[in-house]
């Protein structure tokens, strides 16, 4: 008999909104703009969403967060839905995520439970599923903290003996303690593998240039554009989550790799900042950033605040350096949406369609100035016998003129730092 694939889950999402907390945030939206965006996280991960609302918050209740009154109202809503699972657009603590499914007889998850499943469901390789169980973990390892209060009533010793509630919580915990640090040792053979792996480069070299934004914002089609590539490009929500690199000629003729990375979205729990620092990394390590911008989306500003948010904390925890906005360029994608790259208000951004092509050869020719603005220009004669070291300039360096004499050749070229150090010590 052929197995019938389930249902998809009927879901709800339930936005809890303080209109002054969202009037003082750096990256303000509107609350139609985040409902909007959690409803594309829940269809992301297949869920089919029946109902929305936004509750209108003027203070936080400890042990529900909604009020009483908005708490019953949201019960009757769900219950007339058929709702299988409500997902509530904010962060709960383990008591309130206990006590809504209590009030409203549904699965409850919050905003940070749902980009996990997400994650968990999009991850392909072996160091995305790492990186993706252990932000799991971390995050059900806080979900034990007073949650298993129904064994309280098993409670029969006194003194230090808690009874059975408490030994099961210990034993969870201990469980997902041991699994942690396991995880966190093949990540750490993750990361130096990735150094390994950065220091071969290094000594090819080829300059990196690491694509980052907000989730959706065409990062991957932009990769796609550039390298010819066929990563995975879909409009939705964190389609990519593993990078890739592809290596790709720019006008002067100088080689790079190009780096496609996971989306960055508001309030990204910190779970997942942790858990993913190998790949983050990759963005570390890069001669330049592209950030990516959905110049078409409403929310196109508070969007770009967010991922310079996360790129400000990187550089806060040591992971990035306090300097990456000296080797960042803006890329104003999705101008087809506006109806071209003449509609766009450039500023100091790159506008492009990287759908139709549009503009990606003045990008070219931007990460060419970028990356050149980084590099000293040499002068230097060599003999005309000296092939070798003439033709390792021109693989390595950008040779800007040459003149040809009897015995010399003079030239003027371009390179980086590294590559002058590499260049003396032949």
């Amino acid at each position: 008999m052929k197995e019938t694939a389930p249902p998809p889950k009927r879901a709800a999402i339930l936005l809890p909104w303080d209109k002054s907390a969202a009037r003082l945030s750096v990256a303000s939206r509107s609350a139609e703009a985040r409902l909007a965006e959690a409803v594309g996280l829940a269809a992301s991960i297949g869920l089919v969403v029946v109902h929305e609302h936004v509750f209108i918050t003027r203070s936080v209740t400890p042990a529900t967060l909604f009020g009483k009154g908005q708490v019953e109202m949201a019960r009757a809503a769900l219950a007339d839905a058929q709702v299988d699972v409500a997902v509530v657009d904010a962060s709960l603590t383990p008591v309130q995520q206990r006590n809504l499914e209590t009030a409203w007889g549904v699965k409850v998850i919050d905003r940070t439970g749902l980009i996990l499943d997400i994650f968990g469901a999009r991850a392909r390789t072996r160091e995305g599923a790492l990186q993706v169980e252990l932000a799991h973990l971390e995050y059900q390892r806080s979900r034990l903290v007073r949650s298993w209060t129904h064994l309280e009533r098993q409670r029969g010793g006194f003194g230090f003996l808690g009874g059975p509630g408490e030994t099961q919580i210990e034993a969870d915990r201990r469980l997902i303690g041991d699994r942690i640090t396991r995880l966190r040792l093949e990540l750490e053979d993750v990361r130096r593998t990735r150094g390994l792996h950065r220091g071969a480069r290094k000594k090819v070299p080829y300059p990196v240039v690491a694509l980052v934004g907000y989730t959706n914002a065409g990062k991957s089609t932009l990769f796609n554009a550039l390298t010819g590539a066929e990563v995975m490009a879909q409009d939705q929500l964190f389609a990519t989550l593993d990078p890739t690199m592809r290596a790709i000629l720019l006008p002067s003729g100088r080689q790079i790799i190009l780096s496609d990375t996971v989306g960055f979205i508001s309030d990204l729990p910190t779970e997942l900042v942790a858990a993913f620092r190998a790949t983050l990394e990759e963005v570390a390590e890069a001669d330049v950033l592209l950030h990516v911008r959905d110049v078409a989306h409403p929310d196109a500003q508070a969007q770009a605040a967010d991922v310079r948010a996360v790129l400000n904390r990187m550089a806060k925890d040591g992971t990035l350096d306090e300097n990456w906005q000296d080797r960042t360029l803006e890329v104003l994608n999705k101008a087809d949406l506006l109806g071209g790259v003449g509609n766009v208000i450039q500023g100091e951004g790159i506008a492009v369609s990287a759908l139709t092509g549009e503009g990606l050869e003045r990008l070219r020719a931007g990460i060419d100035a970028r990356l050149a603005a980084r590099m000293e220009v040499l002068e230097m004669e060599l003999p005309v016998s000296d092939g070798a070291r003439i033709a390792w300039l021109y693989r390595n360096g950008e040779v800007l003129a040459r003149a040809d004499g009897e015995e010399l050749v003079k030239l003027r070229v371009r390179m980086t730092a590294a590559d002058k150090a590499r260049f003396a010590r032949l």
